[in-house]
């Protein structure tokens, strides 16, 4: 972890070049480590591991972790009932734990992480190394637009653009035509939301006769959704901003996982953070670069609620070769490419929502707005099985293409399926300022 003085001109931290030989090595002294330590702290792993007959020093070799089995959010939520109310995966005394976060709760009750004063530091400096790298420096503006109430997104990039040297408007995630005014006013440069919030706060600031293409931003890192890794939905953002766009990746578990630097060529990994395997959903086998697969991390240094290859779910292409930017982690080409439990099965073809949307941000004539609507038109009355799914599109006033017949023509060209389209008026679907809800079930 840096001191807070950037490395270089370019660089936050020297781990950001090292050789990939000297950062393997690198992660198996900070793995066994950190595995020694888990054991001894977290009850959940210790049990899990005697069971096994599994002992830290064991781990001979960074392939010796795929002895151990993957942990889920489920087993996180048992844990939290076998020792409430922190659970028995946390690792850190009391008297060292100085905050905790929780997560959304839209699917199930909220769950806490625990953070340790060394874990905020990190954090703080992990997110200061992606700021950087895409070009942020001590004489910025950074509004940050994730939100703050429980919710993890916005202290985290807060902490990591003051430790910059960033000016910081902690704006969060509602209040839009309050965000804008305080952009113009004070001359934001750097900016960061979810993409929904992005596209929201451009629509509006439009239909109020102030387009951001005349702010100061330059700068915007998304996250939280599928957003930058989107190419459709980056340009949508950049043409509407007149600013570069940033993919950003993290979770309420590991803050964060991979960002973009100045190339955008895809998220670089926090590898010094979180060792990270790419696996076969359904063989959890590891896959080579290149090929999709659901992306499973560990904790290299995490005190207060360390996880051992814990199953994020997100289905990721990894690429080791050096960035053009000259970094040599692992980048994620395309972002998180969609969900292992939201990957739609429409005859045999799997369908993530955010291949949709890149299709529909292309295409003329829509306001980029969309959901994907699943009912009785798209399912199989027998077997219930998906035949294709229905869109429900925004069209832009005014416009005279047949939106619905060339959407439906470039989804079954370019992603095989069949598609119905509905078309809806500018602005009637719903907006969110934290993460949309792009796919429903009608029945």
């Amino acid at each position: 972890m840096s001191t807070g003085t950037p490395y270089s001109e370019r660089y936050w931290d020297h781990v950001e070049t090292l050789d990939r030989e000297q950062l393997a090595a690198q992660q198996l002294t900070a793995l066994q480590r950190q595995l020694a330590q888990v054991g001894q702290r977290s009850s959940f792993y210790r049990e899990q591991w005697a069971g096994l007959g599994f002992e830290p020093g064991d781990l001979r070799s960074l392939e010796d972790l795929r002895a151990l089995p993957m942990v889920s959010k489920a087993d996180y939520v048992r844990s939290l009932d076998q020792d409430p109310p922190w659970g028995s995966m946390a690792a850190a005394e009391p008297r060292d734990r100085r905050r905790v976060h929780f997560s959304s709760g839209t699917t199930g009750r909220p769950t806490p992480v625990l953070w340790t004063q060394y874990d905020l530091d990190r954090w703080a400096d992990l997110y200061a190394r992606s700021a950087y790298s895409q070009g942020v420096r001590d004489n910025d503006v950074y509004q940050c637009l994730f939100g703050y109430a429980w919710f993890v997104g916005g202290l985290g990039a807060t902490a990591g653009y003051e430790r910059i040297g960033a000016t910081v408007l902690p704006g969060g995630s509602s209040e839009t035509e309050r965000q804008i005014d305080t952009i113009f006013r004070y001359g934001t440069t750097a900016i960061s939301g979810t993409p929904s919030f992005m596209l929201h706060l451009a629509e509006t600031a439009e239909a109020l006769g102030t387009p951001l293409t005349g702010s100061s931003v330059s700068r915007i890192q998304v996250g939280g959704e599928p957003g930058a890794g989107v190419p459709a939905t980056r340009a949508h953002i950049e043409q509407r901003w007149g600013a570069k766009c940033f993919d950003g990746y993290g979770s309420l578990e590991f803050q964060p996982i991979a960002w973009e630097c100045e190339s955008q060529q895809g998220g670089h990994l926090a590898e010094d953070f979180a060792y990270a395997e790419v696996v076969d959903a359904e063989t959890h086998e590891p896959v080579p670069d290149g090929t999709p697969g659901v992306l499973v991390l560990t904790h290299l240094d995490k005190q207060a609620t360390p996880l051992v290859r814990w199953w994020t779910g997100d289905v990721v292409v990894r690429d080791s070769t050096r960035c053009e930017c000259g970094r040599t982690l692992a980048r994620l080409p395309g972002g998180v490419v969609g969900r292992a439990d939201d990957m739609l099965v429409v005859r045999g073809v799997n369908l993530f929502p955010s291949a949709v949307e890149q299709v529909v941000r292309r295409t003329e004539g829509t306001t980029g707005e969309y959901l994907i609507v699943l009912d009785d038109d798209v399912t199989d009355g027998v077997t219930g099985y998906l035949t294709g799914i229905k869109l429900r599109v925004e069209i832009e006033p005014g416009c005279t293409r047949d939106v619905a017949h060339e959407l439906a023509a470039a989804v079954r060209a370019e992603l095989t399926v069949r598609c119905l389209v509905e078309v809806a008026p500018a602005g009637s679907l719903p907006r969110s300022t934290h993460k949309s809800k792009r796919v429903v079930t009608v029945s």
